[in-house]
């Protein structure tokens, strides 16, 4: 079990401005990828057991697009950024100028290989902004990808960390085309599921007093 007692707002917070420093850096690749500036922040960071991630997802029939991969080094654990339909659906037109829809046939190799992508590109951003925080190495894996309901692909990244841990860091992301008037934000949330050892070494390079 993972032991969160000490964990207070400001440790959060901190856990925040990685985030958004890693959306700043994300922001920058994906504005060079498509050829038009992009916006990206982190509005909030909490945290929340397993259960509780369905429902953020949107609920456990909800369908998602979500990548999942490992991280390895000094701070081994799992992520998953999960995008709803519509969200996944839209971001796809905005990377290959096609329109989607990911539980047909026109969502293709071109299209999940864009999310892909994207979700490389976000988890990478993020965990480097991390490492520098917390002084820890951070090494994402290569994403796989999965179109479900969110409780299926929850449940199924779940089974090799549900009996390391217990919760899960959520981190909120905004996405916009920043000179659109009539662009909507794109939101999507990882979730940083570190091991419970890893657990205790982020939270102390914050300063929690670990018991």
């Amino acid at each position: 079990m993972t032991d969160i007692n000490h964990i207070q707002p400001v440790h959060l917070d901190a856990l925040q401005e990685a985030g958004n420093i890693g959306a700043g850096n994300a922001a920058t690749a994906l504005s060079q990828l498509l050829n038009k500036k992009i916006d990206l922040h982190v509005p909030s960071v909490r945290m929340v057991d397993f259960q509780a991630m369905q429902a953020i997802a949107g609920g456990e029939e909800e369908v998602v697009a979500a990548a999942f991969l490992r991280i390895t080094g000094e701070a081994p654990g799992s992520m998953f950024f999960i995008l709803q339909k519509e969200e996944a659906e839209e971001l796809a037109y905005t990377l290959t100028g096609r329109k989607v829809n990911i539980i047909d046939d026109s969502f293709d190799e071109l299209a999940a290989s864009a999310l892909r992508e994207l979700g490389n590109i976000l988890a990478g951003a993020y965990l480097s902004a991390l490492a520098d925080f917390t002084g820890l190495s951070m090494q994402p894996s290569v994403p796989s990808l999965a179109v479900d309901m969110a409780g299926a692909v929850i449940s199924e990244g779940l089974l090799e960390v549900s009996t390391k841990g217990d919760h899960a860091i959520v981190i909120d992301t905004e996405m916009e085309e920043a000179e659109s008037s009539d662009s909507d934000a794109v939101t999507g949330q990882f979730f940083l599921l570190p091991d419970p050892k890893a657990f205790e070494k982020i939270f102390k390079s914050l300063g929690v007093e670990w018991s």
